[in-house]
Order: C-alpha cells, then structure tokens, then sequence
C-alpha cells in the first residue's frame, strides 16, 4: 500500500505551490506526531529535507514523502481537500485510524 491524494488535494497542493513560488525541490511532507485530543494528530507541510528512512512517492506530479515511523499510522491513507462554503482544508481518510476527534486533526490508532 501507500499514502494517496485525491484529485482536488493534488489540484490544491500544486496551486499552493505555484502561489508560494515553491521549485520542484520542496515536497509535501505528511507525517504524524504525538498530541492532540486522541493522542496522535497528523502534520502537513512542505519541506525540502529528506530523512534517511524517508518514504517517497509520486502522486499525479506532487512528490509526497512521509517518515519511517508515521508510515506506520499512515499507510493506506488519502488526503482529500473539502470546500465547505468560504472555507476548505486538507482531511485524512485514514483507514488505520480507530477514532478521531471532532476536528479531523487527532486520531488514535
């Protein structure tokens, strides 16, 4: 298995790079850390340093690379992008993950 984006996330990572003036050396890092109101919560941001147990992928033109241990947590996992009314943010459909919180940002797993 691995991570996936949806067709609106990669549309939304690409124009927030364009409007970032980012070059084809910055990737979109998604990871996991510990925190959150169900104890894990998930991360995501560009980054340009690779790790040496890093796991990359290519997804439609968008490099995406997540760390050894957050692919534990986040191995089958899309990141989709949701518009609701004015505003719009990234969401995790983490299958490996037994509840979240409200907000979609924590999970447990």
């Amino acid at each position: 298995m691995a991570v996936a984006l949806s067709d609106k996330a990669t549309e939304k990572v690409k124009e927030l790079k364009r409007a970032q003036n980012l070059g084809e050396e910055v990737f979109l890092r998604m990871g996991v850390r510990g925190g959150g109101c169900s104890g894990m919560s998930y991360s995501l941001e560009f980054d340009t340093e690779r790790g040496p147990h890093d796991k990359e992928f290519e997804i439609d033109g968008v490099k995406v690379v997540v760390d050894k241990k957050s692919y534990l947590y986040l191995n089958g996992t899309t990141l989709d992008w949701v518009q609701q009314g004015l505003t719009g943010g990234f969401t995790f459909v983490n299958p490996n993950a037994k509840s979240s919180c409200g907000c979609g940002s924590s999970f447990s797993a």
